[in-house]
């Protein structure tokens, strides 16, 4: 730990702002007095390092539980860690402008190395603090036992002794601030790209475990995951909102174009397809797809693939697509040479009629589809008589050659009014 007087110029690095060097004034006699004092008492804690630090490091054990599991899991690195420190500490004392660098990149790397061994910050400083009451206490039981009249000379350079402890504490909180930056970047950083892989389906199988630490998911689990596109930009995390309900244990993975969220289903009560209610009032734009489960992290790149098929199926003008209940649509998509090949061959008839003539006769089948053949209800919903509905699913019959009356012609019809609907570009 680093704990000495000071030079004259304020001691930090890496980000930190220095202070100019204060102005030198003419030294006192006392002054004088009182830095032959220090020396003396200085050069016998040098000579008496190892002593220091053994009581250092039993202090550490005896107040600082983080220090006390350190050592346990390493002595001879925290010990050797609180003599470089000390040493330099001291050697500050005697020469306070020439050790003054070797003593800030001391500082700056504890302070690095303590970020990166995870130590709470609070628990180094507190380190820092003890070994500078112990450099203080030893100068001042040194120099009682040498020459006590001349203790009280050390009482003119007590305050450089804590105003160069307070700076060493903000330059060791200032580098593991850095590197604890530095750290959540890389992180941060390694999470996407594991998550990446497993959405792209190249992750590793030797990375799972490693992934799954990082998304914060256990690899074995029921998995679905939800494709989210469109809407207001500045409503992106409204919209992650309204894809995934409250407490559901999900890890969001922010695209160029769509934003994938890797949902654990069956970790809420209740949550078995992730997506918004269907009483929920949909955003204007904002598009929202949602696989179909599947079983592990490992198979996340899978779960993506239905989830962006889902998403396929959403109209431009927004809204929710749970692939479980489009899957004929999901088929269209899935291979839309094939699609468009078969609306045009059952459809094609149909249109080539004039707009406003193709429009009528195509909403009518496809009401008819929807009310399950029932003639009387899309007569309904079409604000027409029954019979002018028949009509004109006659009409569709006479045009393609295909009867509503044969189970596979419906199958080709729907599957055609799917292609088109879909399909439209």
């Amino acid at each position: 730990m680093q704990h000495a007087v000071r030079s004259r110029a304020a001691i930090r690095t890496g980000l930190t702002p220095v202070p100019r060097p204060r102005t030198p004034g003419v030294t006192s006699l006392i002054d004088a007095d009182a830095l032959r004092v220090l020396h003396r008492a200085a050069r016998t804690l040098l000579d008496d390092l190892p002593d220091l630090t053994d009581r250092l490091v039993a202090l550490l054990q005896e107040q600082e539980p983080a220090y006390r599991a350190a050592v346990t899991k390493d002595a001879a690195a925290t010990w050797q860690e609180a003599h470089r420190s000390l040493r330099h500490s001291v050697a500050s004392l005697l020469d306070p402008r020439g050790a003054r660098d070797a003593a800030r990149r001391c500082s700056w790397r504890i302070g690095a190395a303590r970020a990166e061994q995870g130590l709470p910050l609070d628990a180094l400083l507190h380190a820092f603090r003890l070994g500078g009451s112990l450099v203080w206490q030893r100068l001042v039981e040194e120099t009682s036992r040498a020459a006590p009249e001349d203790v009280r000379l050390l009482v003119h350079v007590a305050a450089d002794v804590w105003n160069f402890v307070d700076e060493h504490c903000t330059l060791v909180a200032d580098a593991y601030r850095q590197a604890e930056w530095q750290i959540g970047r890389r992180r941060e950083n390694r999470a996407r790209l594991l998550a990446a892989g497993l959405l792209d389906g190249t992750g590793r199988i030797a990375d799972l475990p490693e992934a799954a630490r990082a998304l914060g998911l256990p690899e074995q689990g029921r998995y679905v995951v939800v494709a989210v596109t469109g809407g207001p930009p500045a409503r992106s995390d409204a919209a992650r909102a309204v894809a995934v309900p409250p407490g559901a244990r999900v890890h969001w993975h922010a695209g160029p174009e769509v934003d994938y969220g890797i949902v654990l289903v069956g970790a809420v009560e209740g949550l078995t397809d992730p997506g918004p209610p269907a009483s929920h009032a949909p955003v204007p734009g904002l598009r929202i797809g949602v696989g179909s489960p599947v079983e592990g992290l490992a198979a996340v790149g899978d779960a993506r693939r239905l989830a962006d098929t889902a998403l396929d199926i959403c109209p431009a003008a927004g809204g929710t697509v749970r692939l479980a209940d489009q899957l004929p649509a999901a088929l269209v998509v899935s291979s839309p040479e094939l699609g468009r090949a078969l609306a045009e061959k059952v459809l094609g008839p149909l249109l080539r009629l004039e707009s406003a003539d193709r429009e009528v006769l195509l909403d009518t089948l496809t009401t008819w589809l929807e009310c399950d053949g029932s003639a009387q209800r899309a007569g309904e919903r079409l604000y027409c008589h029954r019979n002018t509905v028949l009509n004109r699913l006659r009409r569709c019959e006479q045009l393609t050659g295909r009867s509503l009356a044969r189970p596979a012609d419906v199958v080709e019809f729907s599957l055609a009014l799917t292609a088109r609907r879909v399909l439209r570009d």
